[in-house]
């Protein structure tokens, strides 16, 4: 099993992982949540909380290019949207319209040697309050520990 498909694997089945995107989902009151592994081909769930039925499971692959994951690989910076149809940079975007999320939220993981994993990203369909430093904070540590787990 090659690197990728053993931090897919690690991450899939950790309770600890579990645990957080339960408490992102409880605290930012997004409807799903996930941590996704991110390559410059490939956008796979490793492991995913979903209230809403957005269909995505642990294991399933998004075309890369339809994810604004893609863009955050390629930056390396954190993207948060309240409200798509609010935002001028976002609302023509593809991936919202693609996918029917209001609200987005999603910052790398980096590894312990600082080299780019993945997402930790949040979706709903409907305008969400996540633009807070509290919300910034908990993605942040989030994605360090889920980092530090993949070593």
């Amino acid at each position: 099993m090659d690197e990728d498909a053993c931090g897919v694997e690690r991450l899939r089945d950790d309770p600890a992982v579990t645990a957080m995107l339960e408490r992102i989902c409880d605290i930012s009151t997004m409807g799903f949540a996930a941590v996704a592994r991110v390559t410059d081909s490939q956008w796979i769930a490793c492991q995913v909380v979903d209230r809403i039925e957005f269909g995505l499971e642990a294991g399933d692959e998004l075309a890369l290019k339809t994810t604004i994951c893609n863009e955050i690989r390629q930056g390396g910076h954190a993207v948060v949207i309240d409200t798509v149809s609010g935002n001028p940079d976002w609302r023509t975007h593809p991936t919202p319209m693609l996918y029917g999320f209001e609200s987005y939220i999603s910052f790398p993981i980096r590894r312990s040697d600082g080299s780019f994993f993945g997402t930790l990203c949040a979706i709903d369909p409907s305008p969400r309050p996540i633009g807070t430093p509290a919300i910034a904070q908990l993605f942040e540590r989030f994605a360090a520990e889920i980092g530090a787990l993949l070593g």
